[in-house]
C-alpha cells in the first residue's frame, strides 16, 4: 500500500488558510492550482487538507471533487476567522503603527496582509500562482482577499495614501510583477519584527533611520557663522514649541567644513533627539536615492510625536542629477518632495557639499539655505585653542590654525586621541601626534599638510630701508595705519623675483598688526571651468572675515589684458578678480614679476602701484655687513665692498637664498659669502641668455 500522508496538522493560522483559499478558489488561481490530473503544488494542497487526492493509489484524482473541497475548505476557514482575529502580537503592532501613524482600518488590514505576505511562504507561495500583475490587479486581488470594495483598497494603495506616504506599505508601479513583489514594506527585517517582537519605533526603522552619533563640537566653535545661527536657533525653537510643519533647513558648504557637527550641536542646544537618513544599510550597501527619500518619509510619519530633529546628509545624490541616471530622484517624486517639504512635521536639516545643480523649485521650499565656510582663521585659533591649548606653544598653534582648510571635526577628533595618548607618551609626544594626524587628514582630503616652520616669519636681518623701491615704505606703512577703518587699501608691488615684494607685505601687517593671509596663484587656479573664480571669491571672504591683510602673489596670472584673451574663463578670471578688488574693505596687495600686460582696469584700481629693483650699492653693502654679523663672520673689508658693485641682479632673495645654504654648507668667511652671491647673480644672467637665445 502506497504511504499516506497523516491528517495534516493545524499549522496554518485562520487567517493565513482564509487568503490562501481566497487566492486558490479564484478564477485564475483554480485554473493554475488544479490541473487535469494532479496539483500544480503538493505542498499547498497538503497544508489545506487536501492530501488524499495527492497520491492517486489513496483516491482518484478528480477536479470536480477538488473543486468542491476547496469551497467547502473557504467556507469553514471563514466561519473560523470571523472567530479568530490575527495573532495577539501582530494585531498589537498593527494597531500600534495604525495609532503612530493615523491608519485607519482599511490601511491596517492591508499592512496585516502584507506582513503575513512578506514573512509567510505558503501564502507567498499561493500567490505565486497569479503570477505577473499590474498595480490595477494589486488593488483587485487585496480588495478581494480582504473582502473590501475596491474603492476604500485603491484609495489606500494610491500614492497619497497614508500607507505609502509613512512607507509602510508601497506598491511597485514600475510594471508588472508577483503580489509580494508589488507590495514592498518599510525594510528587509520590517515584517519579520513585526510578527516576532515589540514594534518600537526606532528598531523598525533599522537601517532607514538611525540615531545620530554624539557631536565632539559645540555651537561656540562655530562663532563664524554667529549671524545665521542667530536665526536659526530661535526659528528651530518656535517650530519646536509651536509644532509648526514644513521647517527645512539646507546647509552647504565643502567637505570637512562640520555641517553634520553642526546639526549635533544644534540638537543638543535644544534639547532634543537627533535622527539621520542612512546612506548604507545593515549590510553597508548603497541605499538609493529614491529608498532615502522613502525612510525620510517614514520618519516624519513615526516620530512626528518625538522632541527630534531629523538629518538628511549628503543630499545631492538624491537632488542633482547623476551622469548614470536619467534623472535625480526628487525630480522622479517631485510633486510628493514638494508637498512633503511643505508640511513634513520634523523639521529636517539638509546637508550637500554644494547648493548647485538643485532645482529652483525646490530650494525656494527650505526655510533657510546657507553655506558653512572653513571657519576663518581668528575662529581656527580659539578653536585650536579650546581643544589643544594645554599641548601646543604659541608659535605651533600658530602653525596649526594659519591651515586654511582646518575644519573643526578635524581639529576635534586629532585632539581626542593626542589627549588620549597623553599619559603614556607625554607632552611633546602628544604635541607632535596631534600636528601629524592634522598634517595627514588635511593630505587626505587634497589640501596641503601643515607646513614645518612658519612660512611669514620674516628674516632677522629684515629691514625695508634696505629695499630698493620708487617710494618710502616707511611712509606708506604710517600712512595706512592712519587710514585704517576709513575703507580699503590696493596696492600693486612690482618688479623682478626676490627684490623683496612678499617680505614687505609681511613686514606691512606686522606693522599694522593685523593677521597674514597669503595666496599664490598656485592656491587659486584649478583646472574645473569656474573653480578659480570661487576660490578668489573665497580668499576675499576669508581674509574680511579674519581682519586680515590680503597677499596675493603672482596676481599676472589673473590679471592679464582681457583683450587678448583666447578662452572664456580667462575674461571671467580677471571680472572676478576685478570685482572683488572693488568690494574689498580691508588691505589688499598684489605682487607681481611681470607688469607688461595687466589689464588696463586692473591698473586703474589699484590706489597705490610700487615698483621694487634691484639692490642699490649702498644696500647691498648694508646688507653684507649685517648678515656677516647675524652668521658670526668676520666683517667684510673693501675687497668684498669691491666685488658687490659688480653685482647690478642682486636682490635680498639672493642673500636669502645663500643664508639657507649655510645650513648644510657653511660659510667660514665673507668673501665665501660673497662668491655665493656672486653664482647666484651668475645663474639668473645665464637664464636670461637662454631665453633671450630661445
Amino acid at each position: 500500500m502506497a504511504y499516506r500522508h497523516p491528517s495534516p496538522p493545524q499549522l496554518l493560522a485562520p487567517h493565513i488558510a482564509l487568503w490562501m483559499l481566497r487566492l486558490l478558489t479564484s478564477p485564475q488561481g483554480m485554473h493554475k492550482f488544479v490541473r487535469k490530473g494532479d496539483f500544480a503544488r503538493d505542498d499547498l494542497a497538503y497544508a489545506l487538507g487536501l492530501n488524499d487526492w495527492i497520491d492517486p493509489e489513496d483516491r482518484p484524482f478528480s477536479p470536480v471533487a477538488v473543486r468542491a473541497a476547496l469551497y467547502q475548505r473557504l467556507v469553514q476557514a471563514q466561519r473560523e476567522c470571523a472567530r479568530s482575529p490575527l495573532p495577539a502580537l501582530l494585531q498589537t503592532n498593527v494597531q500600534r503603527l495604525a495609532a503612530l501613524v493615523g491608519l485607519d482600518a482599511v490601511d491596517a488590514r492591508i499592512l496585516a496582509f502584507a506582513v503575513c505576505l512578506h514573512t509567510d511562504p505558503l501564502l507567498d507561495d499561493a500567490a505565486d500562482l497569479l503570477e505577473s500583475l499590474t498595480s490595477t490587479q494589486v488593488v483587485q486581488t487585496v480588495a478581494m482577499l480582504l473582502d473590501l470594495p475596491d474603492a476604500p483598497v485603491r484609495r489606500a494603495l494610491g500614492s497619497q495614501g497614508l500607507l505609502a506616504r509613512s512607507g509602510l506599505v508601497v506598491v511597485d508601479r514600475s510594471g508588472s510583477s508577483r503580489l509580494k513583489g508589488k507590495l514592498e514594506l518599510l525594510s528587509h527585517t520590517f515584517a519579520d519584527q513585526l510578527v516576532s517582537g515589540d514594534a518600537d519605533p526606532i528598531h523598525l526603522l533599522r537601517g532607514k533611520i538611525q540615531p545620530a552619533a554624539p557631536g565632539h563640537l559645540g555651537l561656540s566653535d562655530y562663532g563664524h557663522i554667529q549671524t545665521t545661527l542667530d536665526i536659526v536657533r530661535p526659528w528651530l525653537r518656535h517650530a519646536q514649541g509651536t509644532g509648526r510643519r514644513g521647517v527645512n533647513l539646507y546647509v552647504h558648504g565643502a567637505p570637512g567644513t562640520g555641517k553634520t557637527e553642526l546639526a549635533r550641536a544644534l540638537a543638543h542646544d535644544m534639547g532634543c533627539e537627533l535622527f539621520e537618513v542612512a546612506s548604507e544599510d545593515e549590510d553597508g550597501d548603497p541605499i538609493s536615492g529614491t529608498n532615502r527619500l522613502r525612510a525620510f518619509r517614514a520618519a516624519q510619519s513615526f516620530l512626528a510625536q518625538r522632541k527630534a530633529l531629523l538629518l538628511f546628509d549628503e543630499v545631492e545624490d538624491v537632488f542633482s542629477d547623476s551622469p548614470l541616471e536619467r534623472r535625480a530622484s526628487a525630480q522622479s517624486h517631485k510633486a510628493w518632495l514638494n508637498r512633503m517639504l511643505e508640511d513634513n512635521p520634523l523639521p529636517t536639516l539638509w546637508l550637500s557639499n554644494a547648493v548647485q545643480g538643485v532645482d529652483a523649485a525646490f530650494i525656494r521650499r527650505f526655510d533657510m539655505v546657507f553655506e558653512l565656510p572653513v571657519p576663518p582663521r581668528s575662529q581656527r585659533e580659539r578653536i585650536v585653542q579650546a581643544h589643544c591649548g594645554d599641548l601646543l606653544d604659541a608659535p605651533r598653534l600658530a602653525r596649526v590654525a594659519a591651515a586654511e582648510h582646518l575644519a573643526p571635526a578635524v581639529v576635534a577628533r586629532a585632539s581626542a586621541v593626542a589627549q588620549a595618548i597623553l599619559p603614556e607618551v607625554g607632552r611633546t609626544a602628544s604635541a607632535h601626534a596631534f600636528e601629524h594626524l592634522v598634517s595627514h587628514t588635511l593630505q587626505a582630503q587634497g589640501h596641503r599638510a601643515l607646513p614645518r616652520h612658519d612660512a611669514n616669519r620674516l628674516p632677522e636681518v629684515y629691514d625695508p630701508a634696505f629695499l630698493n623701491a620708487d617710494a618710502d615704505l616707511a611712509e606708506v606703512a604710517q600712512g595706512l595705519a592712519a587710514a585704517r577703518g576709513t575703507g580699503g587699501a590696493r596696492l600693486c608691488l612690482y618688479g623682478p623675483p626676490g627684490t623683496g615684494k612678499t617680505a614687505f607685505g609681511r613686514w606691512l601687517a606686522g606693522q599694522l598688526d593685523m593677521p597674514l593671509q597669503v595666496e599664490r596663484a598656485s592656491d587659486l587656479l584649478s583646472m574645473y571651468v569656474g573653480q578659480a573664480e570661487k576660490n578668489i571669491a573665497r580668499a576675499f571672504r576669508q581674509a574680511e572675515d579674519d581682519g586680515a591683510l590680503l597677499l596675493i602673489d603672482e596676481v599676472d596670472s589673473f590679471l592679464q589684458d582681457r583683450r587678448g584673451a583666447q578662452r572664456s574663463w580667462e575674461v571671467t578670471q580677471v571680472n572676478e578678480m576685478l570685482t572683488q578688488m572693488e568690494g574689498f574693505a580691508g588691505i589688499f596687495i598684489a605682487s607681481t614679476n611681470l607688469m607688461d600686460g595687466l589689464d588696463p582696469a586692473a591698473l586703474r584700481r589699484f590706489d597705490l602701484k610700487v615698483k621694487f629693483d634691484c639692490l642699490g650699492r649702498d644696500a647691498a653693502w648694508a646688507l653684507l655687513q649685517r648678515h656677516c654679523a647675524q652668521l658670526g663672520l668676520p666683517s667684510p673689508g673693501p675687497a668684498e665692498q669691491a666685488r658687490l658693485t659688480h653685482l647690478k641682479q642682486l636682490t635680498p632673495g639672493d642673500f636669502a637664498a645663500v643664508v639657507r645654504q649655510q645650513r648644510f654648507r657653511p660659510l667660514s668667511a665673507p668673501d665665501a659669502l660673497v662668491a655665493a652671491l656672486e653664482s647666484e647673480c651668475a645663474l639668473k644672467q645665464e637664464a636670461r641668455n637662454i631665453l633671450g637665445f630661445v
